[in-house]
């Protein structure tokens, strides 16, 4: 596989909704061989993981080193009184090592998300608001119509023209790895129990990066916490999930 982006085109401007992890990272980096400005957008939602999250995306940034990459766009979206008691805002009883990616699931996430990085490229004249989306997303606001319906209505609000563009749709994150893995994807994060910025080696984004890596035949640079247990009380094995 090429490791540019042969299906999008050149753009003079995009903006990318960052989230620190490995996709959008390794998406930003590929953008910024295609386009003369890319702007990572974070957004701050009072999740458990964000303080880490945000810290990571920055150093990515900054061991990237590209002059086309602005430094990021930060937007307030407090979720703590919605999401209250979710585990997703008190970093308890977060989905472990062994879970289903559907227990990783928060309700309504991506329109909140979406909102106020459309009205942003809206106001600043930036046609594309590029997200990181995977094939294997299981999730009902990543699907292709999902993400045709909310452009549409964003343009409709705005008398606008923005294009919602995903060009991982139909990669998986072993393929992402593969693509990026000349970016320093160890600065990335995956975690949503980080502690001091590592990784805690314990939960269902622990699990997704290493088995990533090792179904894309890479090293898997991560330091994760050791000692930690998941959420059956059994001590996972990091060594032992590569397929």
């Amino acid at each position: 596989m090429q490791s540019s982006c042969p299906e999008l085109p050149l753009m003079d401007r995009v903006a990318v909704l960052a989230s620190g992890g490995i996709d959008s990272s390794v998406l930003i980096g590929e953008l910024a061989e295609r386009a003369r400005d890319v702007m990572p957008i974070y957004i701050r939602c009072g999740l458990h993981w964000e303080r880490d999250e945000e810290a990571a995306l920055r150093h990515f940034l900054r061991l990237l080193g590209c002059d086309a990459v602005a430094a990021p766009t930060v937007f307030e979206l407090p979720l703590n009184a919605v999401y209250d008691q979710h585990w997703s805002a008190t970093g308890i009883d977060v989905p472990g090592f062994h879970s289903q990616d559907e227990a990783m699931y928060l309700p309504g996430r991506n329109v909140l998300q979406l909102i106020q990085p459309a009205i942003w490229c809206h106001l600043n004249d930036v046609q594309h608001l590029a997200l990181a989306t995977l094939r294997n997303n299981p999730f009902p606001d990543a699907t292709p119509q999902f993400f045709d319906l909310i452009q549409q209505a964003f343009n409709t609000a705005m008398q606008g023209n923005i294009r919602i563009i995903r060009p991982y749709e139909a990669l998986e994150k072993k393929d992402v790895l593969v693509r990026g893995k000349r970016f320093p994807l160890e600065a990335t994060l995956s975690c949503v129990r980080p502690v001091d910025g590592v990784h805690c080696g314990a939960c269902n984004k622990c699990a997704e990066r290493h088995i990533a890596f090792g179904s894309a035949h890479l090293a898997d640079p991560t330091k994760y916490r050791a000692g930690r247990e998941d959420a059956s009380g059994k001590r996972p094995s990091l060594a032992g999930h590569d397929p």
